[in-house]
Parts: C-alpha cells; sequence; structure tokens
C-alpha cells in the first residue's frame, strides 16, 4: 500500500509504518515519549502497539476515560497535568492511540500545552482512520455542542495499522463506514456501491476503501487547509449528523458519531432533491441502507424542534443562517446552501417515515 504524502506529514500503511515511528524518535532526539490511550484502547490497542514497536524506547501512558462525554476541556486539564508531572518539554512526543475521540483531544492538548509539543495519530477506529486522524482538525466539546473549541494543527505523521480494526465492536466499525460513504457520494462513487453491493467487506477491500478515502480527504485538505472554501464539502451530512449527535449526548442511549451522520446524509439528501433535484432513488437507496444497516431512531415533535435549535451553533453559519453542504448528482456537492427551517423538518420527517 503506497504511503499518502500531505503537504507537512506523511500518512503510513501496515506493520512497515512503526519503523518509520522509530527512526523519527531518533531523528529528533525526541526528549520524552508519551501515549494517550482511553480505557479500551488501553486494554485492547496498547498490546498490540508494544508487539509492534520493538524498541527500548521507554514511555509514558496517560489514560483517560473513554467515549464522546470525556472530550471536553476537564480532560484536557488531566492530559495537561500529567505532561507536567512527568516533566514532557517541548521537545517531547504525544502518541494519540485511539479513535477519534482520543486523536481530536490529543491533538488539542499537544498543540496547546508550552505553546505547542509535536504529536503523532495512531488510529484504531475505522473513523479515526479515514477521518479524524487526518486533515488538522483537533478539539473538544463544549456543553453539549460537538466540536466547538480547537484549533487547525498537524500531527508528525499517521500510522494506519489495520490490525487494530479487529479491537472495534461492530457497531464502531459501522461508525467508520458512514465517513467512507460520505466521500463516495461527494467525490467518488464507487465507494458507495461498493458498500452497498457487499456488507461483508473483506479484508482487502477495507484497506482499498481506507487508502481511497483518506486519499480524497488529503487532496481536499491540501488545496483547503483552513476550511475556506472547498473542504467544505467534508461537512456532507455533518450539520443535521452534529445536530442529533450533540442532542443525544445528554440522552441514556447516544449515538455515536457515525449514526449521526448517516443520518444526516439522508436527510441532505433530501434537501438536495427537494432544492438541487437530487435523483429522489437514490435517496431512497441510502435511506433504506442507513435503516436496515444502522437502525431507525425514533424522535417526537419537541425532540425534532430541539434538534433543529442546535443547528444555530453549527460553525458552517454565516450571519446567523445555517449553511448546508448539499448534492446536485453524485460527486457534484455545493457549498453554503441556505435551506429554510422549515424545508429541515420536512427532511427529518423523510429520514423518520
Amino acid at each position: 500500500m503506497n504511503n499518502i504524502q500531505s503537504d507537512s506529514f506523511k500518512v503510513f500503511f501496515g506493520s512497515e509504518s512503526y519503523k518509520k515511528l522509530i527512526q523519527y524518535i531518533d531523528e529528533h532526539k525526541v526528549s520524552k515519549l508519551f501515549i494517550l490511550v482511553d480505557e479500551n484502547t488501553l486494554t485492547n490497542c496498547l498490546p498490540v502497539f508494544k508487539d509492534q514497536f520493538s524498541s527500548t524506547i521507554s514511555f509514558e501512558v496517560i489514560r483517560i476515560k473513554s467515549g464522546e462525554i470525556s472530550k471536553n476541556l476537564d480532560t484536557c486539564v488531566q492530559v495537561w497535568n500529567e505532561l507536567l508531572l512527568f516533566g514532557a518539554d517541548r521537545n517531547s512526543l504525544l502518541i494519540n492511540l485511539g479513535g477519534g475521540m482520543i486523536t481530536d483531544l490529543g491533538g488539542f492538548a499537544a498543540s496547546t500545552y508550552k505553546r505547542g509539543i509535536k504529536f503523532i495519530n495512531i488510529p484504531t477506529s475505522l473513523l479515526a482512520m479515514v477521518d479524524a486522524s487526518v486533515g488538522g482538525k483537533t478539539g473538544v466539546d463544549f456543553g453539549n455542542l460537538k466540536n466547538i473549541i480547537g484549533l487547525f494543527s498537524n500531527p508528525e505523521m499517521v500510522l494506519v495499522d489495520v490490525a487494530y480494526l479487529n479491537t472495534l465492536p461492530t457497531r464502531e466499525f459501522k461508525c467508520g463506514l458512514a465517513e467512507v460513504i460520505k466521500y463516495g457520494f461527494i467525490a467518488n462513487i464507487k465507494l458507495w456501491n461498493e458498500i452497498r453491493e457487499d456488507k461483508n467487506l473483506n479484508n482487502n477491500t477495507i484497506i482499498n476503501l481506507i487508502h481511497s478515502s483518506i486519499h480524497i480527504k488529503n487532496e481536499i485538505v491540501q488545496t483547503d487547509f483552513y476550511e475556506k472554501n472547498l473542504r467544505k464539502i467534508l461537512n456532507f451530512g455533518h450539520t443535521i449528523g452534529h445536530a442529533f449527535e450533540s442532542y443525544f449526548l445528554t440522552k441514556e442511549n447516544s449515538l455515536n458519531h457515525g449514526e449521526a451522520i448517516a443520518i444526516g446524509m439522508v436527510v441532505e439528501l433530501f434537501l438536495s432533491h427537494k432544492l438541487h433535484q437530487f435523483p429522489i432513488s437514490l435517496v431512497e437507496e441510502l435511506k433504506v441502507f442507513v435503516h436496515q444497516f444502522y437502525g431507525k431512531i425514533n424522535v417526537d415533535k419537541n425532540d425534532i424542534d430541539d434538534i433543529i435549535s442546535l443547528l444555530s451553533h453549527d460553525k458552517k453559519n454565516k450571519l446567523g443562517k445555517v449553511m448546508f453542504v448539499l448534492l446536485k448528482k453524485p460527486e457534484y456537492p455545493i457549498i453554503d446552501c441556505e435551506v429554510s427551517y422549515e424545508l429541515i423538518n420536512e427532511g427529518i420527517n423523510y429520514y423518520l417515515n
């Protein structure tokens, strides 16, 4: 599998990538090495890392609680305190070993500690491999609002090893597929067709889907790192999706990121049909898949009103107006689309019915 070169870092694939990691540590004379994990990756992924990281280099492990509920400033304070406790200086290195929560929070904590120390992402979930670990977005949630505090900061490198996927629960694997589906609709419809036609993906197919997804994101991000124009297309499904995810953060049965984005894509394809004549047959195709593959959530009218109210906090808004990424047809996204609240309500009800 070919490595992928971004502007300032490389994405390495497979077991050979650990040699690149050791080489980096040696060449940069890293003073102290830290590995950030949560409760799940401590148990399931750190042993895999240790088996591959055949080096005499010692490291300190920083453990935080798992789950989106931990993606906040209080957890960052914990990470900063432990870095201080173990004497991390400006030449220290933080390795983020985990899913999207770990890479987002770890990148933010590293980039703000002593005005910035270096970090490397080793994503262990499919979602983190195809999305969260690349692209330079770091940050945390604030209250029940997704990713509202953060900054753009690239890792030194990203190591993608599909061996970690063997540690994933089925629900988390499905979560990552939602982002691959997104890349399919905005850039390469073949990705969506592969998933739709064969839900029992073999290992080679998964590796190819990951590589294709990272390649698509990398090409977009290199063109528009700070999300002024083209990069906005990566938010397809996320305007509605983040509102659902934020709303359910406080509920007993929360949605994971991929489940929320799957809902968001159905709703936003419906809006695309209404406003830009996107083929309704493809909207139906995705809705049926999402209902069957992710399950259908049920919300009442009050829930819908509360979910729509959360859209006012979306980072893409302009002058108080909610902006969407919609599609004219597959692979033809349109950015900065204003949609009425009445039509948004109709779109959510379309998903529900």
